[in-house]
């Protein structure tokens, strides 16, 4: 599983493992999305519409190490950012914890 680990000397943290979605993908913006909007859905509804939500309104915009937290979430099991979102639980870690807390102030 990917994770975050110690933070870096100017206190990002750095992902465990590379992710090569971001360092060898070279596809268009448009072929980009489809494939991130089938990785947003969940099977959960909330989760779905969480995710699509982000995706719709802020990827876009978003600097590399901010879609490299979002990647991290989606790579994670359904039951643990089911806890996260919903606040059953705090994530562990504190840039997807922030992100998190982003995607659930995004309205409706």
């Amino acid at each position: 599983m990917r994770g975050f680990a110690e933070k870096d000397r100017n206190g990002r943290a750095t992902p465990c493992v590379a992710l090569p979605y971001l360092e060898t993908q070279k596809m268009d913006e448009a072929t980009e999305l489809k494939k991130l909007r089938w990785r947003c859905r969940r099977g959960m509804r909330e989760l779905d519409q969480l995710f699509g939500r982000y995706l719709d309104r802020c990827w876009l915009q978003a600097p590399t190490d901010e879609r490299e937290v979002f990647l991290f979430l989606l790579e994670s099991e359904d039951d643990k950012l089911w806890r996260w979102f919903m606040g059953y639980e705090e994530c562990p870690h504190a840039a997807p914890a922030a992100l998190i807390a982003r995607i659930r102030a995004l309205p409706a």
